[in-house]
């Protein structure tokens, strides 16, 4: 072969490696657009579940504040002429230890409103959740009755605030009643019932 036509030698960096070179910049660019794509997912799956599990809480915790002031508002406008039909009422949105008990929790007011033959009116003025409490599935079981141990997957504590004007039989002035009540609500299977009521003094 004649030594002009002696193959030349490659560039340096070669023509194979520089086509390598530009393949391998891109290849680790696709990568790390890979993993970039990959993040922004996950990052977007877990923005979604954080933000539909506060709008789920943010739901549930509106319809406890809403039994709490529906069952309030039943007892704070208690009248002799309804009182067995709102009696009636208040125990059937009742649960665990304060329905097992309804009838000796409940006689005050049932009394009272026999008594004075009142013709009451009320209205809640405000509620609010004071506390939030899961029930322990390791806690030792009370009788079913009075217990919602294992019946239960949450109670939460409410604090209802209401004033009722009452108008008793033989008195000329109507009495105005300021209550401040504390309402524990408990889900059992889905459904939402008070558990507790206390008065705060």
């Amino acid at each position: 072969m004649p030594d002009d036509e002696q193959p030349s030698d490659p560039a340096p960096g070669g023509g194979v490696s520089g086509v390598s070179g530009v393949f391998s910049g891109y290849g680790v660019a696709s990568a790390v657009a890979g993993v970039v794509a990959v993040v922004a997912v996950v990052l977007a799956g877990l923005f979604w579940s954080g933000h539909r599990a506060d709008t789920d809480e943010l739901r549930y915790r509106t319809q406890v504040l809403q039994t709490a002031a529906d069952w309030t508002g039943i007892l704070i406008n208690l009248n002799k002429d309804t009182i067995e039909a709102d009696m009636a009422r208040l125990h059937d949105g009742t649960v665990g230890r304060l329905n097992a008990d309804f009838e000796s929790s409940m006689e005050p007011f049932r009394t009272l409103v026999q008594t004075l033959k009142s013709s009451t009116t009320g209205q809640v003025d405000s509620v609010a959740i004071e506390t939030i409490h899961h029930d322990d599935p390791d806690a030792p079981a009370a009788p079913p009755a009075t217990d919602l141990t294992g019946f239960s997957s949450r109670t939460d504590t409410v604090m209802v605030i209401a004033t009722s004007l009452s108008e008793n039989s033989g008195t000329e002035a109507p009495q105005t009643v300021r209550w401040t009540l504390r309402l524990d609500v408990t889900d059992v299977d889905g459904e939402l019932k008070v558990s507790r009521l206390e008065s705060v003094r």
